[in-house]
């Protein structure tokens, strides 16, 4: 091994600290105050295991008495009882067996405990992802995430296991053994047994703590080829577009390559550290081996004796090499759960405020009051924008890319908080009010409407998984989808691909616009909803999206003029400030932005005719 420099120190420092920290944070799930349970079974495990361990402590005493019974012919008056040295072996056998079974009890017991943790825990974690902002969402690499969540839940049911049953056990069973041997035979023994431990931990822990670093290389390499693996294969059809199969194939080796180069590593130096253990226990064995044997010669000890010192030296060296196993382990287990400890660790940006009261949707006017927002403070988005939308109308905000238009969505929704100014929903600030009431009173129709991989029925019902049937096919029957869901082999119980690929982008939206409207909210947010569609389904859709828009106040965010050409009112939206605002046929005759806007897209249009 390399000396260790000040970085490798101050590196070793901070993963102690971070097994520490989850230490800290798995360990309520062994003895949590609201589940009496929990701690009863905790206790029976425990119990079973210190039955388990007393069992195989005294077992070593049986096979002495039957070799030596063997050896002389007699049995001692103690042990008549056991019927001679077939008796004694049948009751190693015995006793053998009962310490396995107690070990097994102990396992069924504790089973449930553990399970109950990994549960919670990855419950924990996928609630927490939901709560993070949008500014998260849209920085966070979906493949290695699900790898970080994967490998740290698995590791919570291991940790739990051992840090219970491993280490203290482990080091009584040790300790109880090592008394024996003193009080049996004398010092020497002990003396050789103790040398051995802490030779032999020592050891284990200078190396597990080297292969710490690069077990971590190993996790960030096994963490990027996934991500790119995830990401081509949800990136597929432009993978095909551009014929660059062989190009990701060798973009994912390259991350393989370093991953194998990683991987390698930690099996050579796992090689390393289980052959220095092989070695010190070895030594230590055959150390007091020869004690023993000399006692035998010099007639201070019996073959009995010789036996039972042999066999518990095999009993200690097989919790010394479960030591290795198990703290080798357990730096594993804290190193794939610290990252995902850190993942429960990130803050969410947007957070409701104490005792916060839900949105109460009166009439539905939506109002932004002098709203400045930037996604990085030194990047303003909005400059300063107010508007109102009265109760039941329809106003439409148009503008060129990078204007802010869907940023206002995104506000109104509360993906994110406005850095100054206010916007309320009759006159409540989004702020003051649970995001989950927000969520519920708005509907939403994005530009590219993504389902889940289920069936059209999942996800219409989506919009509201307590709608009958009947309202299902009723809303789907508003959107003007119910015709074509039925003309399918499978019906509504049709699957629909990841993501949604195997419908049109016409039928996607329209299964859009039938969530939307079987989750009925007062307010409703279309934000480009057709502008990725053909003209002809354009303007089929633009029908469903007035049909829904009728009773409620409606925000389009738009990029043709000709679908929001009869709104109540347009705002035009030019680098973060309003530079126009008004009905469409007054907006023409001024002459401004939108008049220029609006003649640029009808020329356009004309071309393409």
């Amino acid at each position: 091994m390399r000396r260790l420099t000040p970085t490798d120190a101050n590196l070793n420092t901070s993963a102690r600290l971070s097994g520490l920290r989850t230490i800290r944070r798995v360990a309520p799930y062994l003895w949590p105050a609201e589940h009496p349970w929990v701690k009863h079974r905790v206790v029976w495990a425990l119990l079973a295991l210190l039955l388990s361990k007393v069992i195989a402590v005294t077992t070593p005493f049986f096979y002495k008495e039957a070799v030596d019974s063997l050896a002389q012919g007699n049995v001692s008056p103690v042990w008549v009882m056991g019927a001679g040295a077939v008796g004694l072996t049948v009751a190693y056998g015995m006793a053998r067996l009962m310490s396995v079974g107690f070990a097994q009890l102990r396992d069924v017991i504790f089973a449930r405990v553990g399970q109950r943790a990994l549960r919670q825990l990855a419950l924990e974690t996928f609630t927490h992802i939901h709560r993070l902002s949008m500014r998260y969402h849209i920085t966070r690499k979906t493949g290695g995430l699900s790898r970080i969540i994967e490998r740290g839940v698995k590791g919570v049911d291991f940790l739990l296991r051992f840090l219970l049953f491993s280490i203290g056990p482990l080091v009584l069973e040790l300790v109880m053994i090592s008394a024996i041997l003193f009080v049996v035979f004398d010092v020497w023994y002990l003396v050789a047994v103790v040398v051995t431990i802490t030779l032999y931990v020592w050891f284990t822990f200078a190396v597990t703590e080297w292969r710490v670093k690069i077990r971590k290389e190993m996790n960030d390499q096994d963490t990027d080829a996934n991500q790119k693996a995830i990401d081509s294969l949800l990136n597929f059809e432009t993978v095909k577009y551009f014929g660059a199969e062989e190009r990701e194939a060798a973009r994912y080796d390259s991350a393989m390559e370093r991953y194998v180069a990683a991987a390698l590593k930690t099996n050579y130096t796992l090689a390393f550290l289980n052959f220095g253990q092989s070695l010190l226990i070895t030594a230590g064995l055959v150390v007091v081996m020869v004690l023993a044997a000399i006692g035998v010669q010099n007639g201070q000890l019996t073959v009995g004796d010789f036996v039972m010192v042999n066999a518990y030296m095999v009993q200690i060296t097989m919790p010394l090499n479960f030591l290795g196993t198990v703290y080798r382990e357990i730096r594993q287990a804290l190193i794939d759960m610290a990252d995902m400890f850190d993942l429960l660790e990130q803050p969410s940006e947007v957070q409701d405020k104490p005792n916060a009261p839900p949105l109460k949707v009166t009439g539905g006017e939506v109002a932004l009051h002098n709203v400045h927002f930037g996604y990085d403070a030194a990047r303003p988005i909005l400059k300063g924008v107010s508007l109102t939308v009265k109760p039941g109308q329809t106003v439409a905000i148009v503008g060129p890319s990078g204007s802010g238009k869907s940023t206002i969505g995104r506000l109104l929704f509360r993906f994110y908080d406005v850095t100054s100014g206010a916007l309320t929903i009759d006159g409540q600030d989004l702020r003051d009010i649970t995001q989950s009431s927000l969520h519920a009173q708005i509907g939403v129709v994005p530009q590219d409407t993504v389902l889940f991989n289920d069936t059209v029925l999942y996800n219409i019902a989506y919009g509201r998984p307590d709608a009958t049937p009947a309202e299902i096919e009723e809303a789907a029957r508003a959107a003007k989808i119910h015709d074509f869901i039925v003309s399918l082999p499978e019906g509504y119980k049709t699957m629909v691909g990841e993501r949604g690929l195997k419908l049109s982008g016409g039928e996607k939206q329209r299964v859009g616009i039938a969530r939307t409207l079987l989750k009925n909210p007062p307010i409703l947010l279309l934000d480009e909803a057709t502008s990725a569609l053909d003209t002809q389904t354009e303007r089929d859709i633009q029908d469903s999206l007035k049909m829904m828009g009728e009773g409620r106040t409606v925000i389009t965010i738009a990029h043709r003029l000709s679908t929001i050409a009869d709104a109540d009112q347009i705002i035009v939206l030019e680098d973060g400030v309003i530079v126009e605002r008004g009905v469409h046929a007054d907006l023409v005759d001024a002459g401004g932005r939108y008049s220029g806007m609006w003649y640029r897209q009808q020329s356009e249009e004309e071309d393409a005719a």
